[in-house]
């Protein structure tokens, strides 16, 4: 997604992303995340050209979740159009190569980025695999994806820096602690010109709501 690098985000309106951020509801109010907003150019520059592995793990469980047309999408409700990725990632088989090396890139500039850390040595009260705070961050997530919207700023998820290669030259650039992960980061700006548009696909309420016991439908 191209944003305009030199459409600068306002100080007021960052602040209000991160005090969304701040009113997050979490797990027996631990509020276990750190945020770092990169707005330095030449730091994005260094983040940006990290080399971020292709995944083969991603792309053949991503294949199941594609479909080849609109009307088998528009059909299933569930799923991305299998057009949205370059071809060899269409593949149950896929295999990593000089190919598939080929596709990795910059990310487009943006004004900022929230780098969003955490400590997983603070697991949530009785919560296996920490499941209540990595909902947490789920939250935070959504309260700042929110404001930005309703700012027009737009928000765009990045999960690659997570990966174990990425995360640890984030981490080198940042200056970020040992025992914090990176949880996700985010790209913040404004569109520099018009996004190529996708079918877009929910599932019907009745297809997922059970009323009084699972798989009864509500009734008339």
């Amino acid at each position: 997604m191209p944003f305009d690098a030199d459409h600068k985000i306002a100080e007021q309106d960052l602040s209000k992303i991160l005090e969304a951020g701040r009113w997050t509801p979490t797990a027996h109010n631990m509020q276990n995340y750190e945020i770092i907003v990169v707005n330095d150019s030449k730091v994005l520059e260094s983040i940006a050209n990290i080399k971020k592995p292709v995944s083969e793990t991603f792309i053949r469980e991503n294949y199941y979740q594609l479909s080849s047309s609109e009307e088998e999408l528009l059909k299933r409700k569930t799923g991305l159009l299998g057009t949205m990725f370059p071809p060899a990632w269409r593949n149950p088989d896929f295999k990593l190569d000089k190919t598939a090396e080929s596709i990795q890139r910059p990310f487009p500039a943006c004004p900022v980025m929230l780098i969003v850390v955490y400590d997983p040595g603070k697991r949530a009260p009785a919560s296996e695999g920490d499941f209540l705070g990595i909902l947490s961050l789920g939250c935070l997530m959504e309260n700042m994806w929110l404001m930005a919207n309703s700012l027009g700023i737009c928000f765009h998820i990045v999960s690659s820096l997570s990966a174990d290669v990425a995360e640890k030259e984030v981490k080198e650039i940042l200056s970020i602690p040992d025992n914090l992960k990176i949880a996700f980061s985010c790209r913040l700006g404004y569109k520099s010109s018009l996004p190529e548009k996708y079918l877009r696909v929910r599932r019907d309420i009745e297809d997922f709501t059970s009323y009084n016991k699972f798989g009864s439908k509500k009734q008339d």
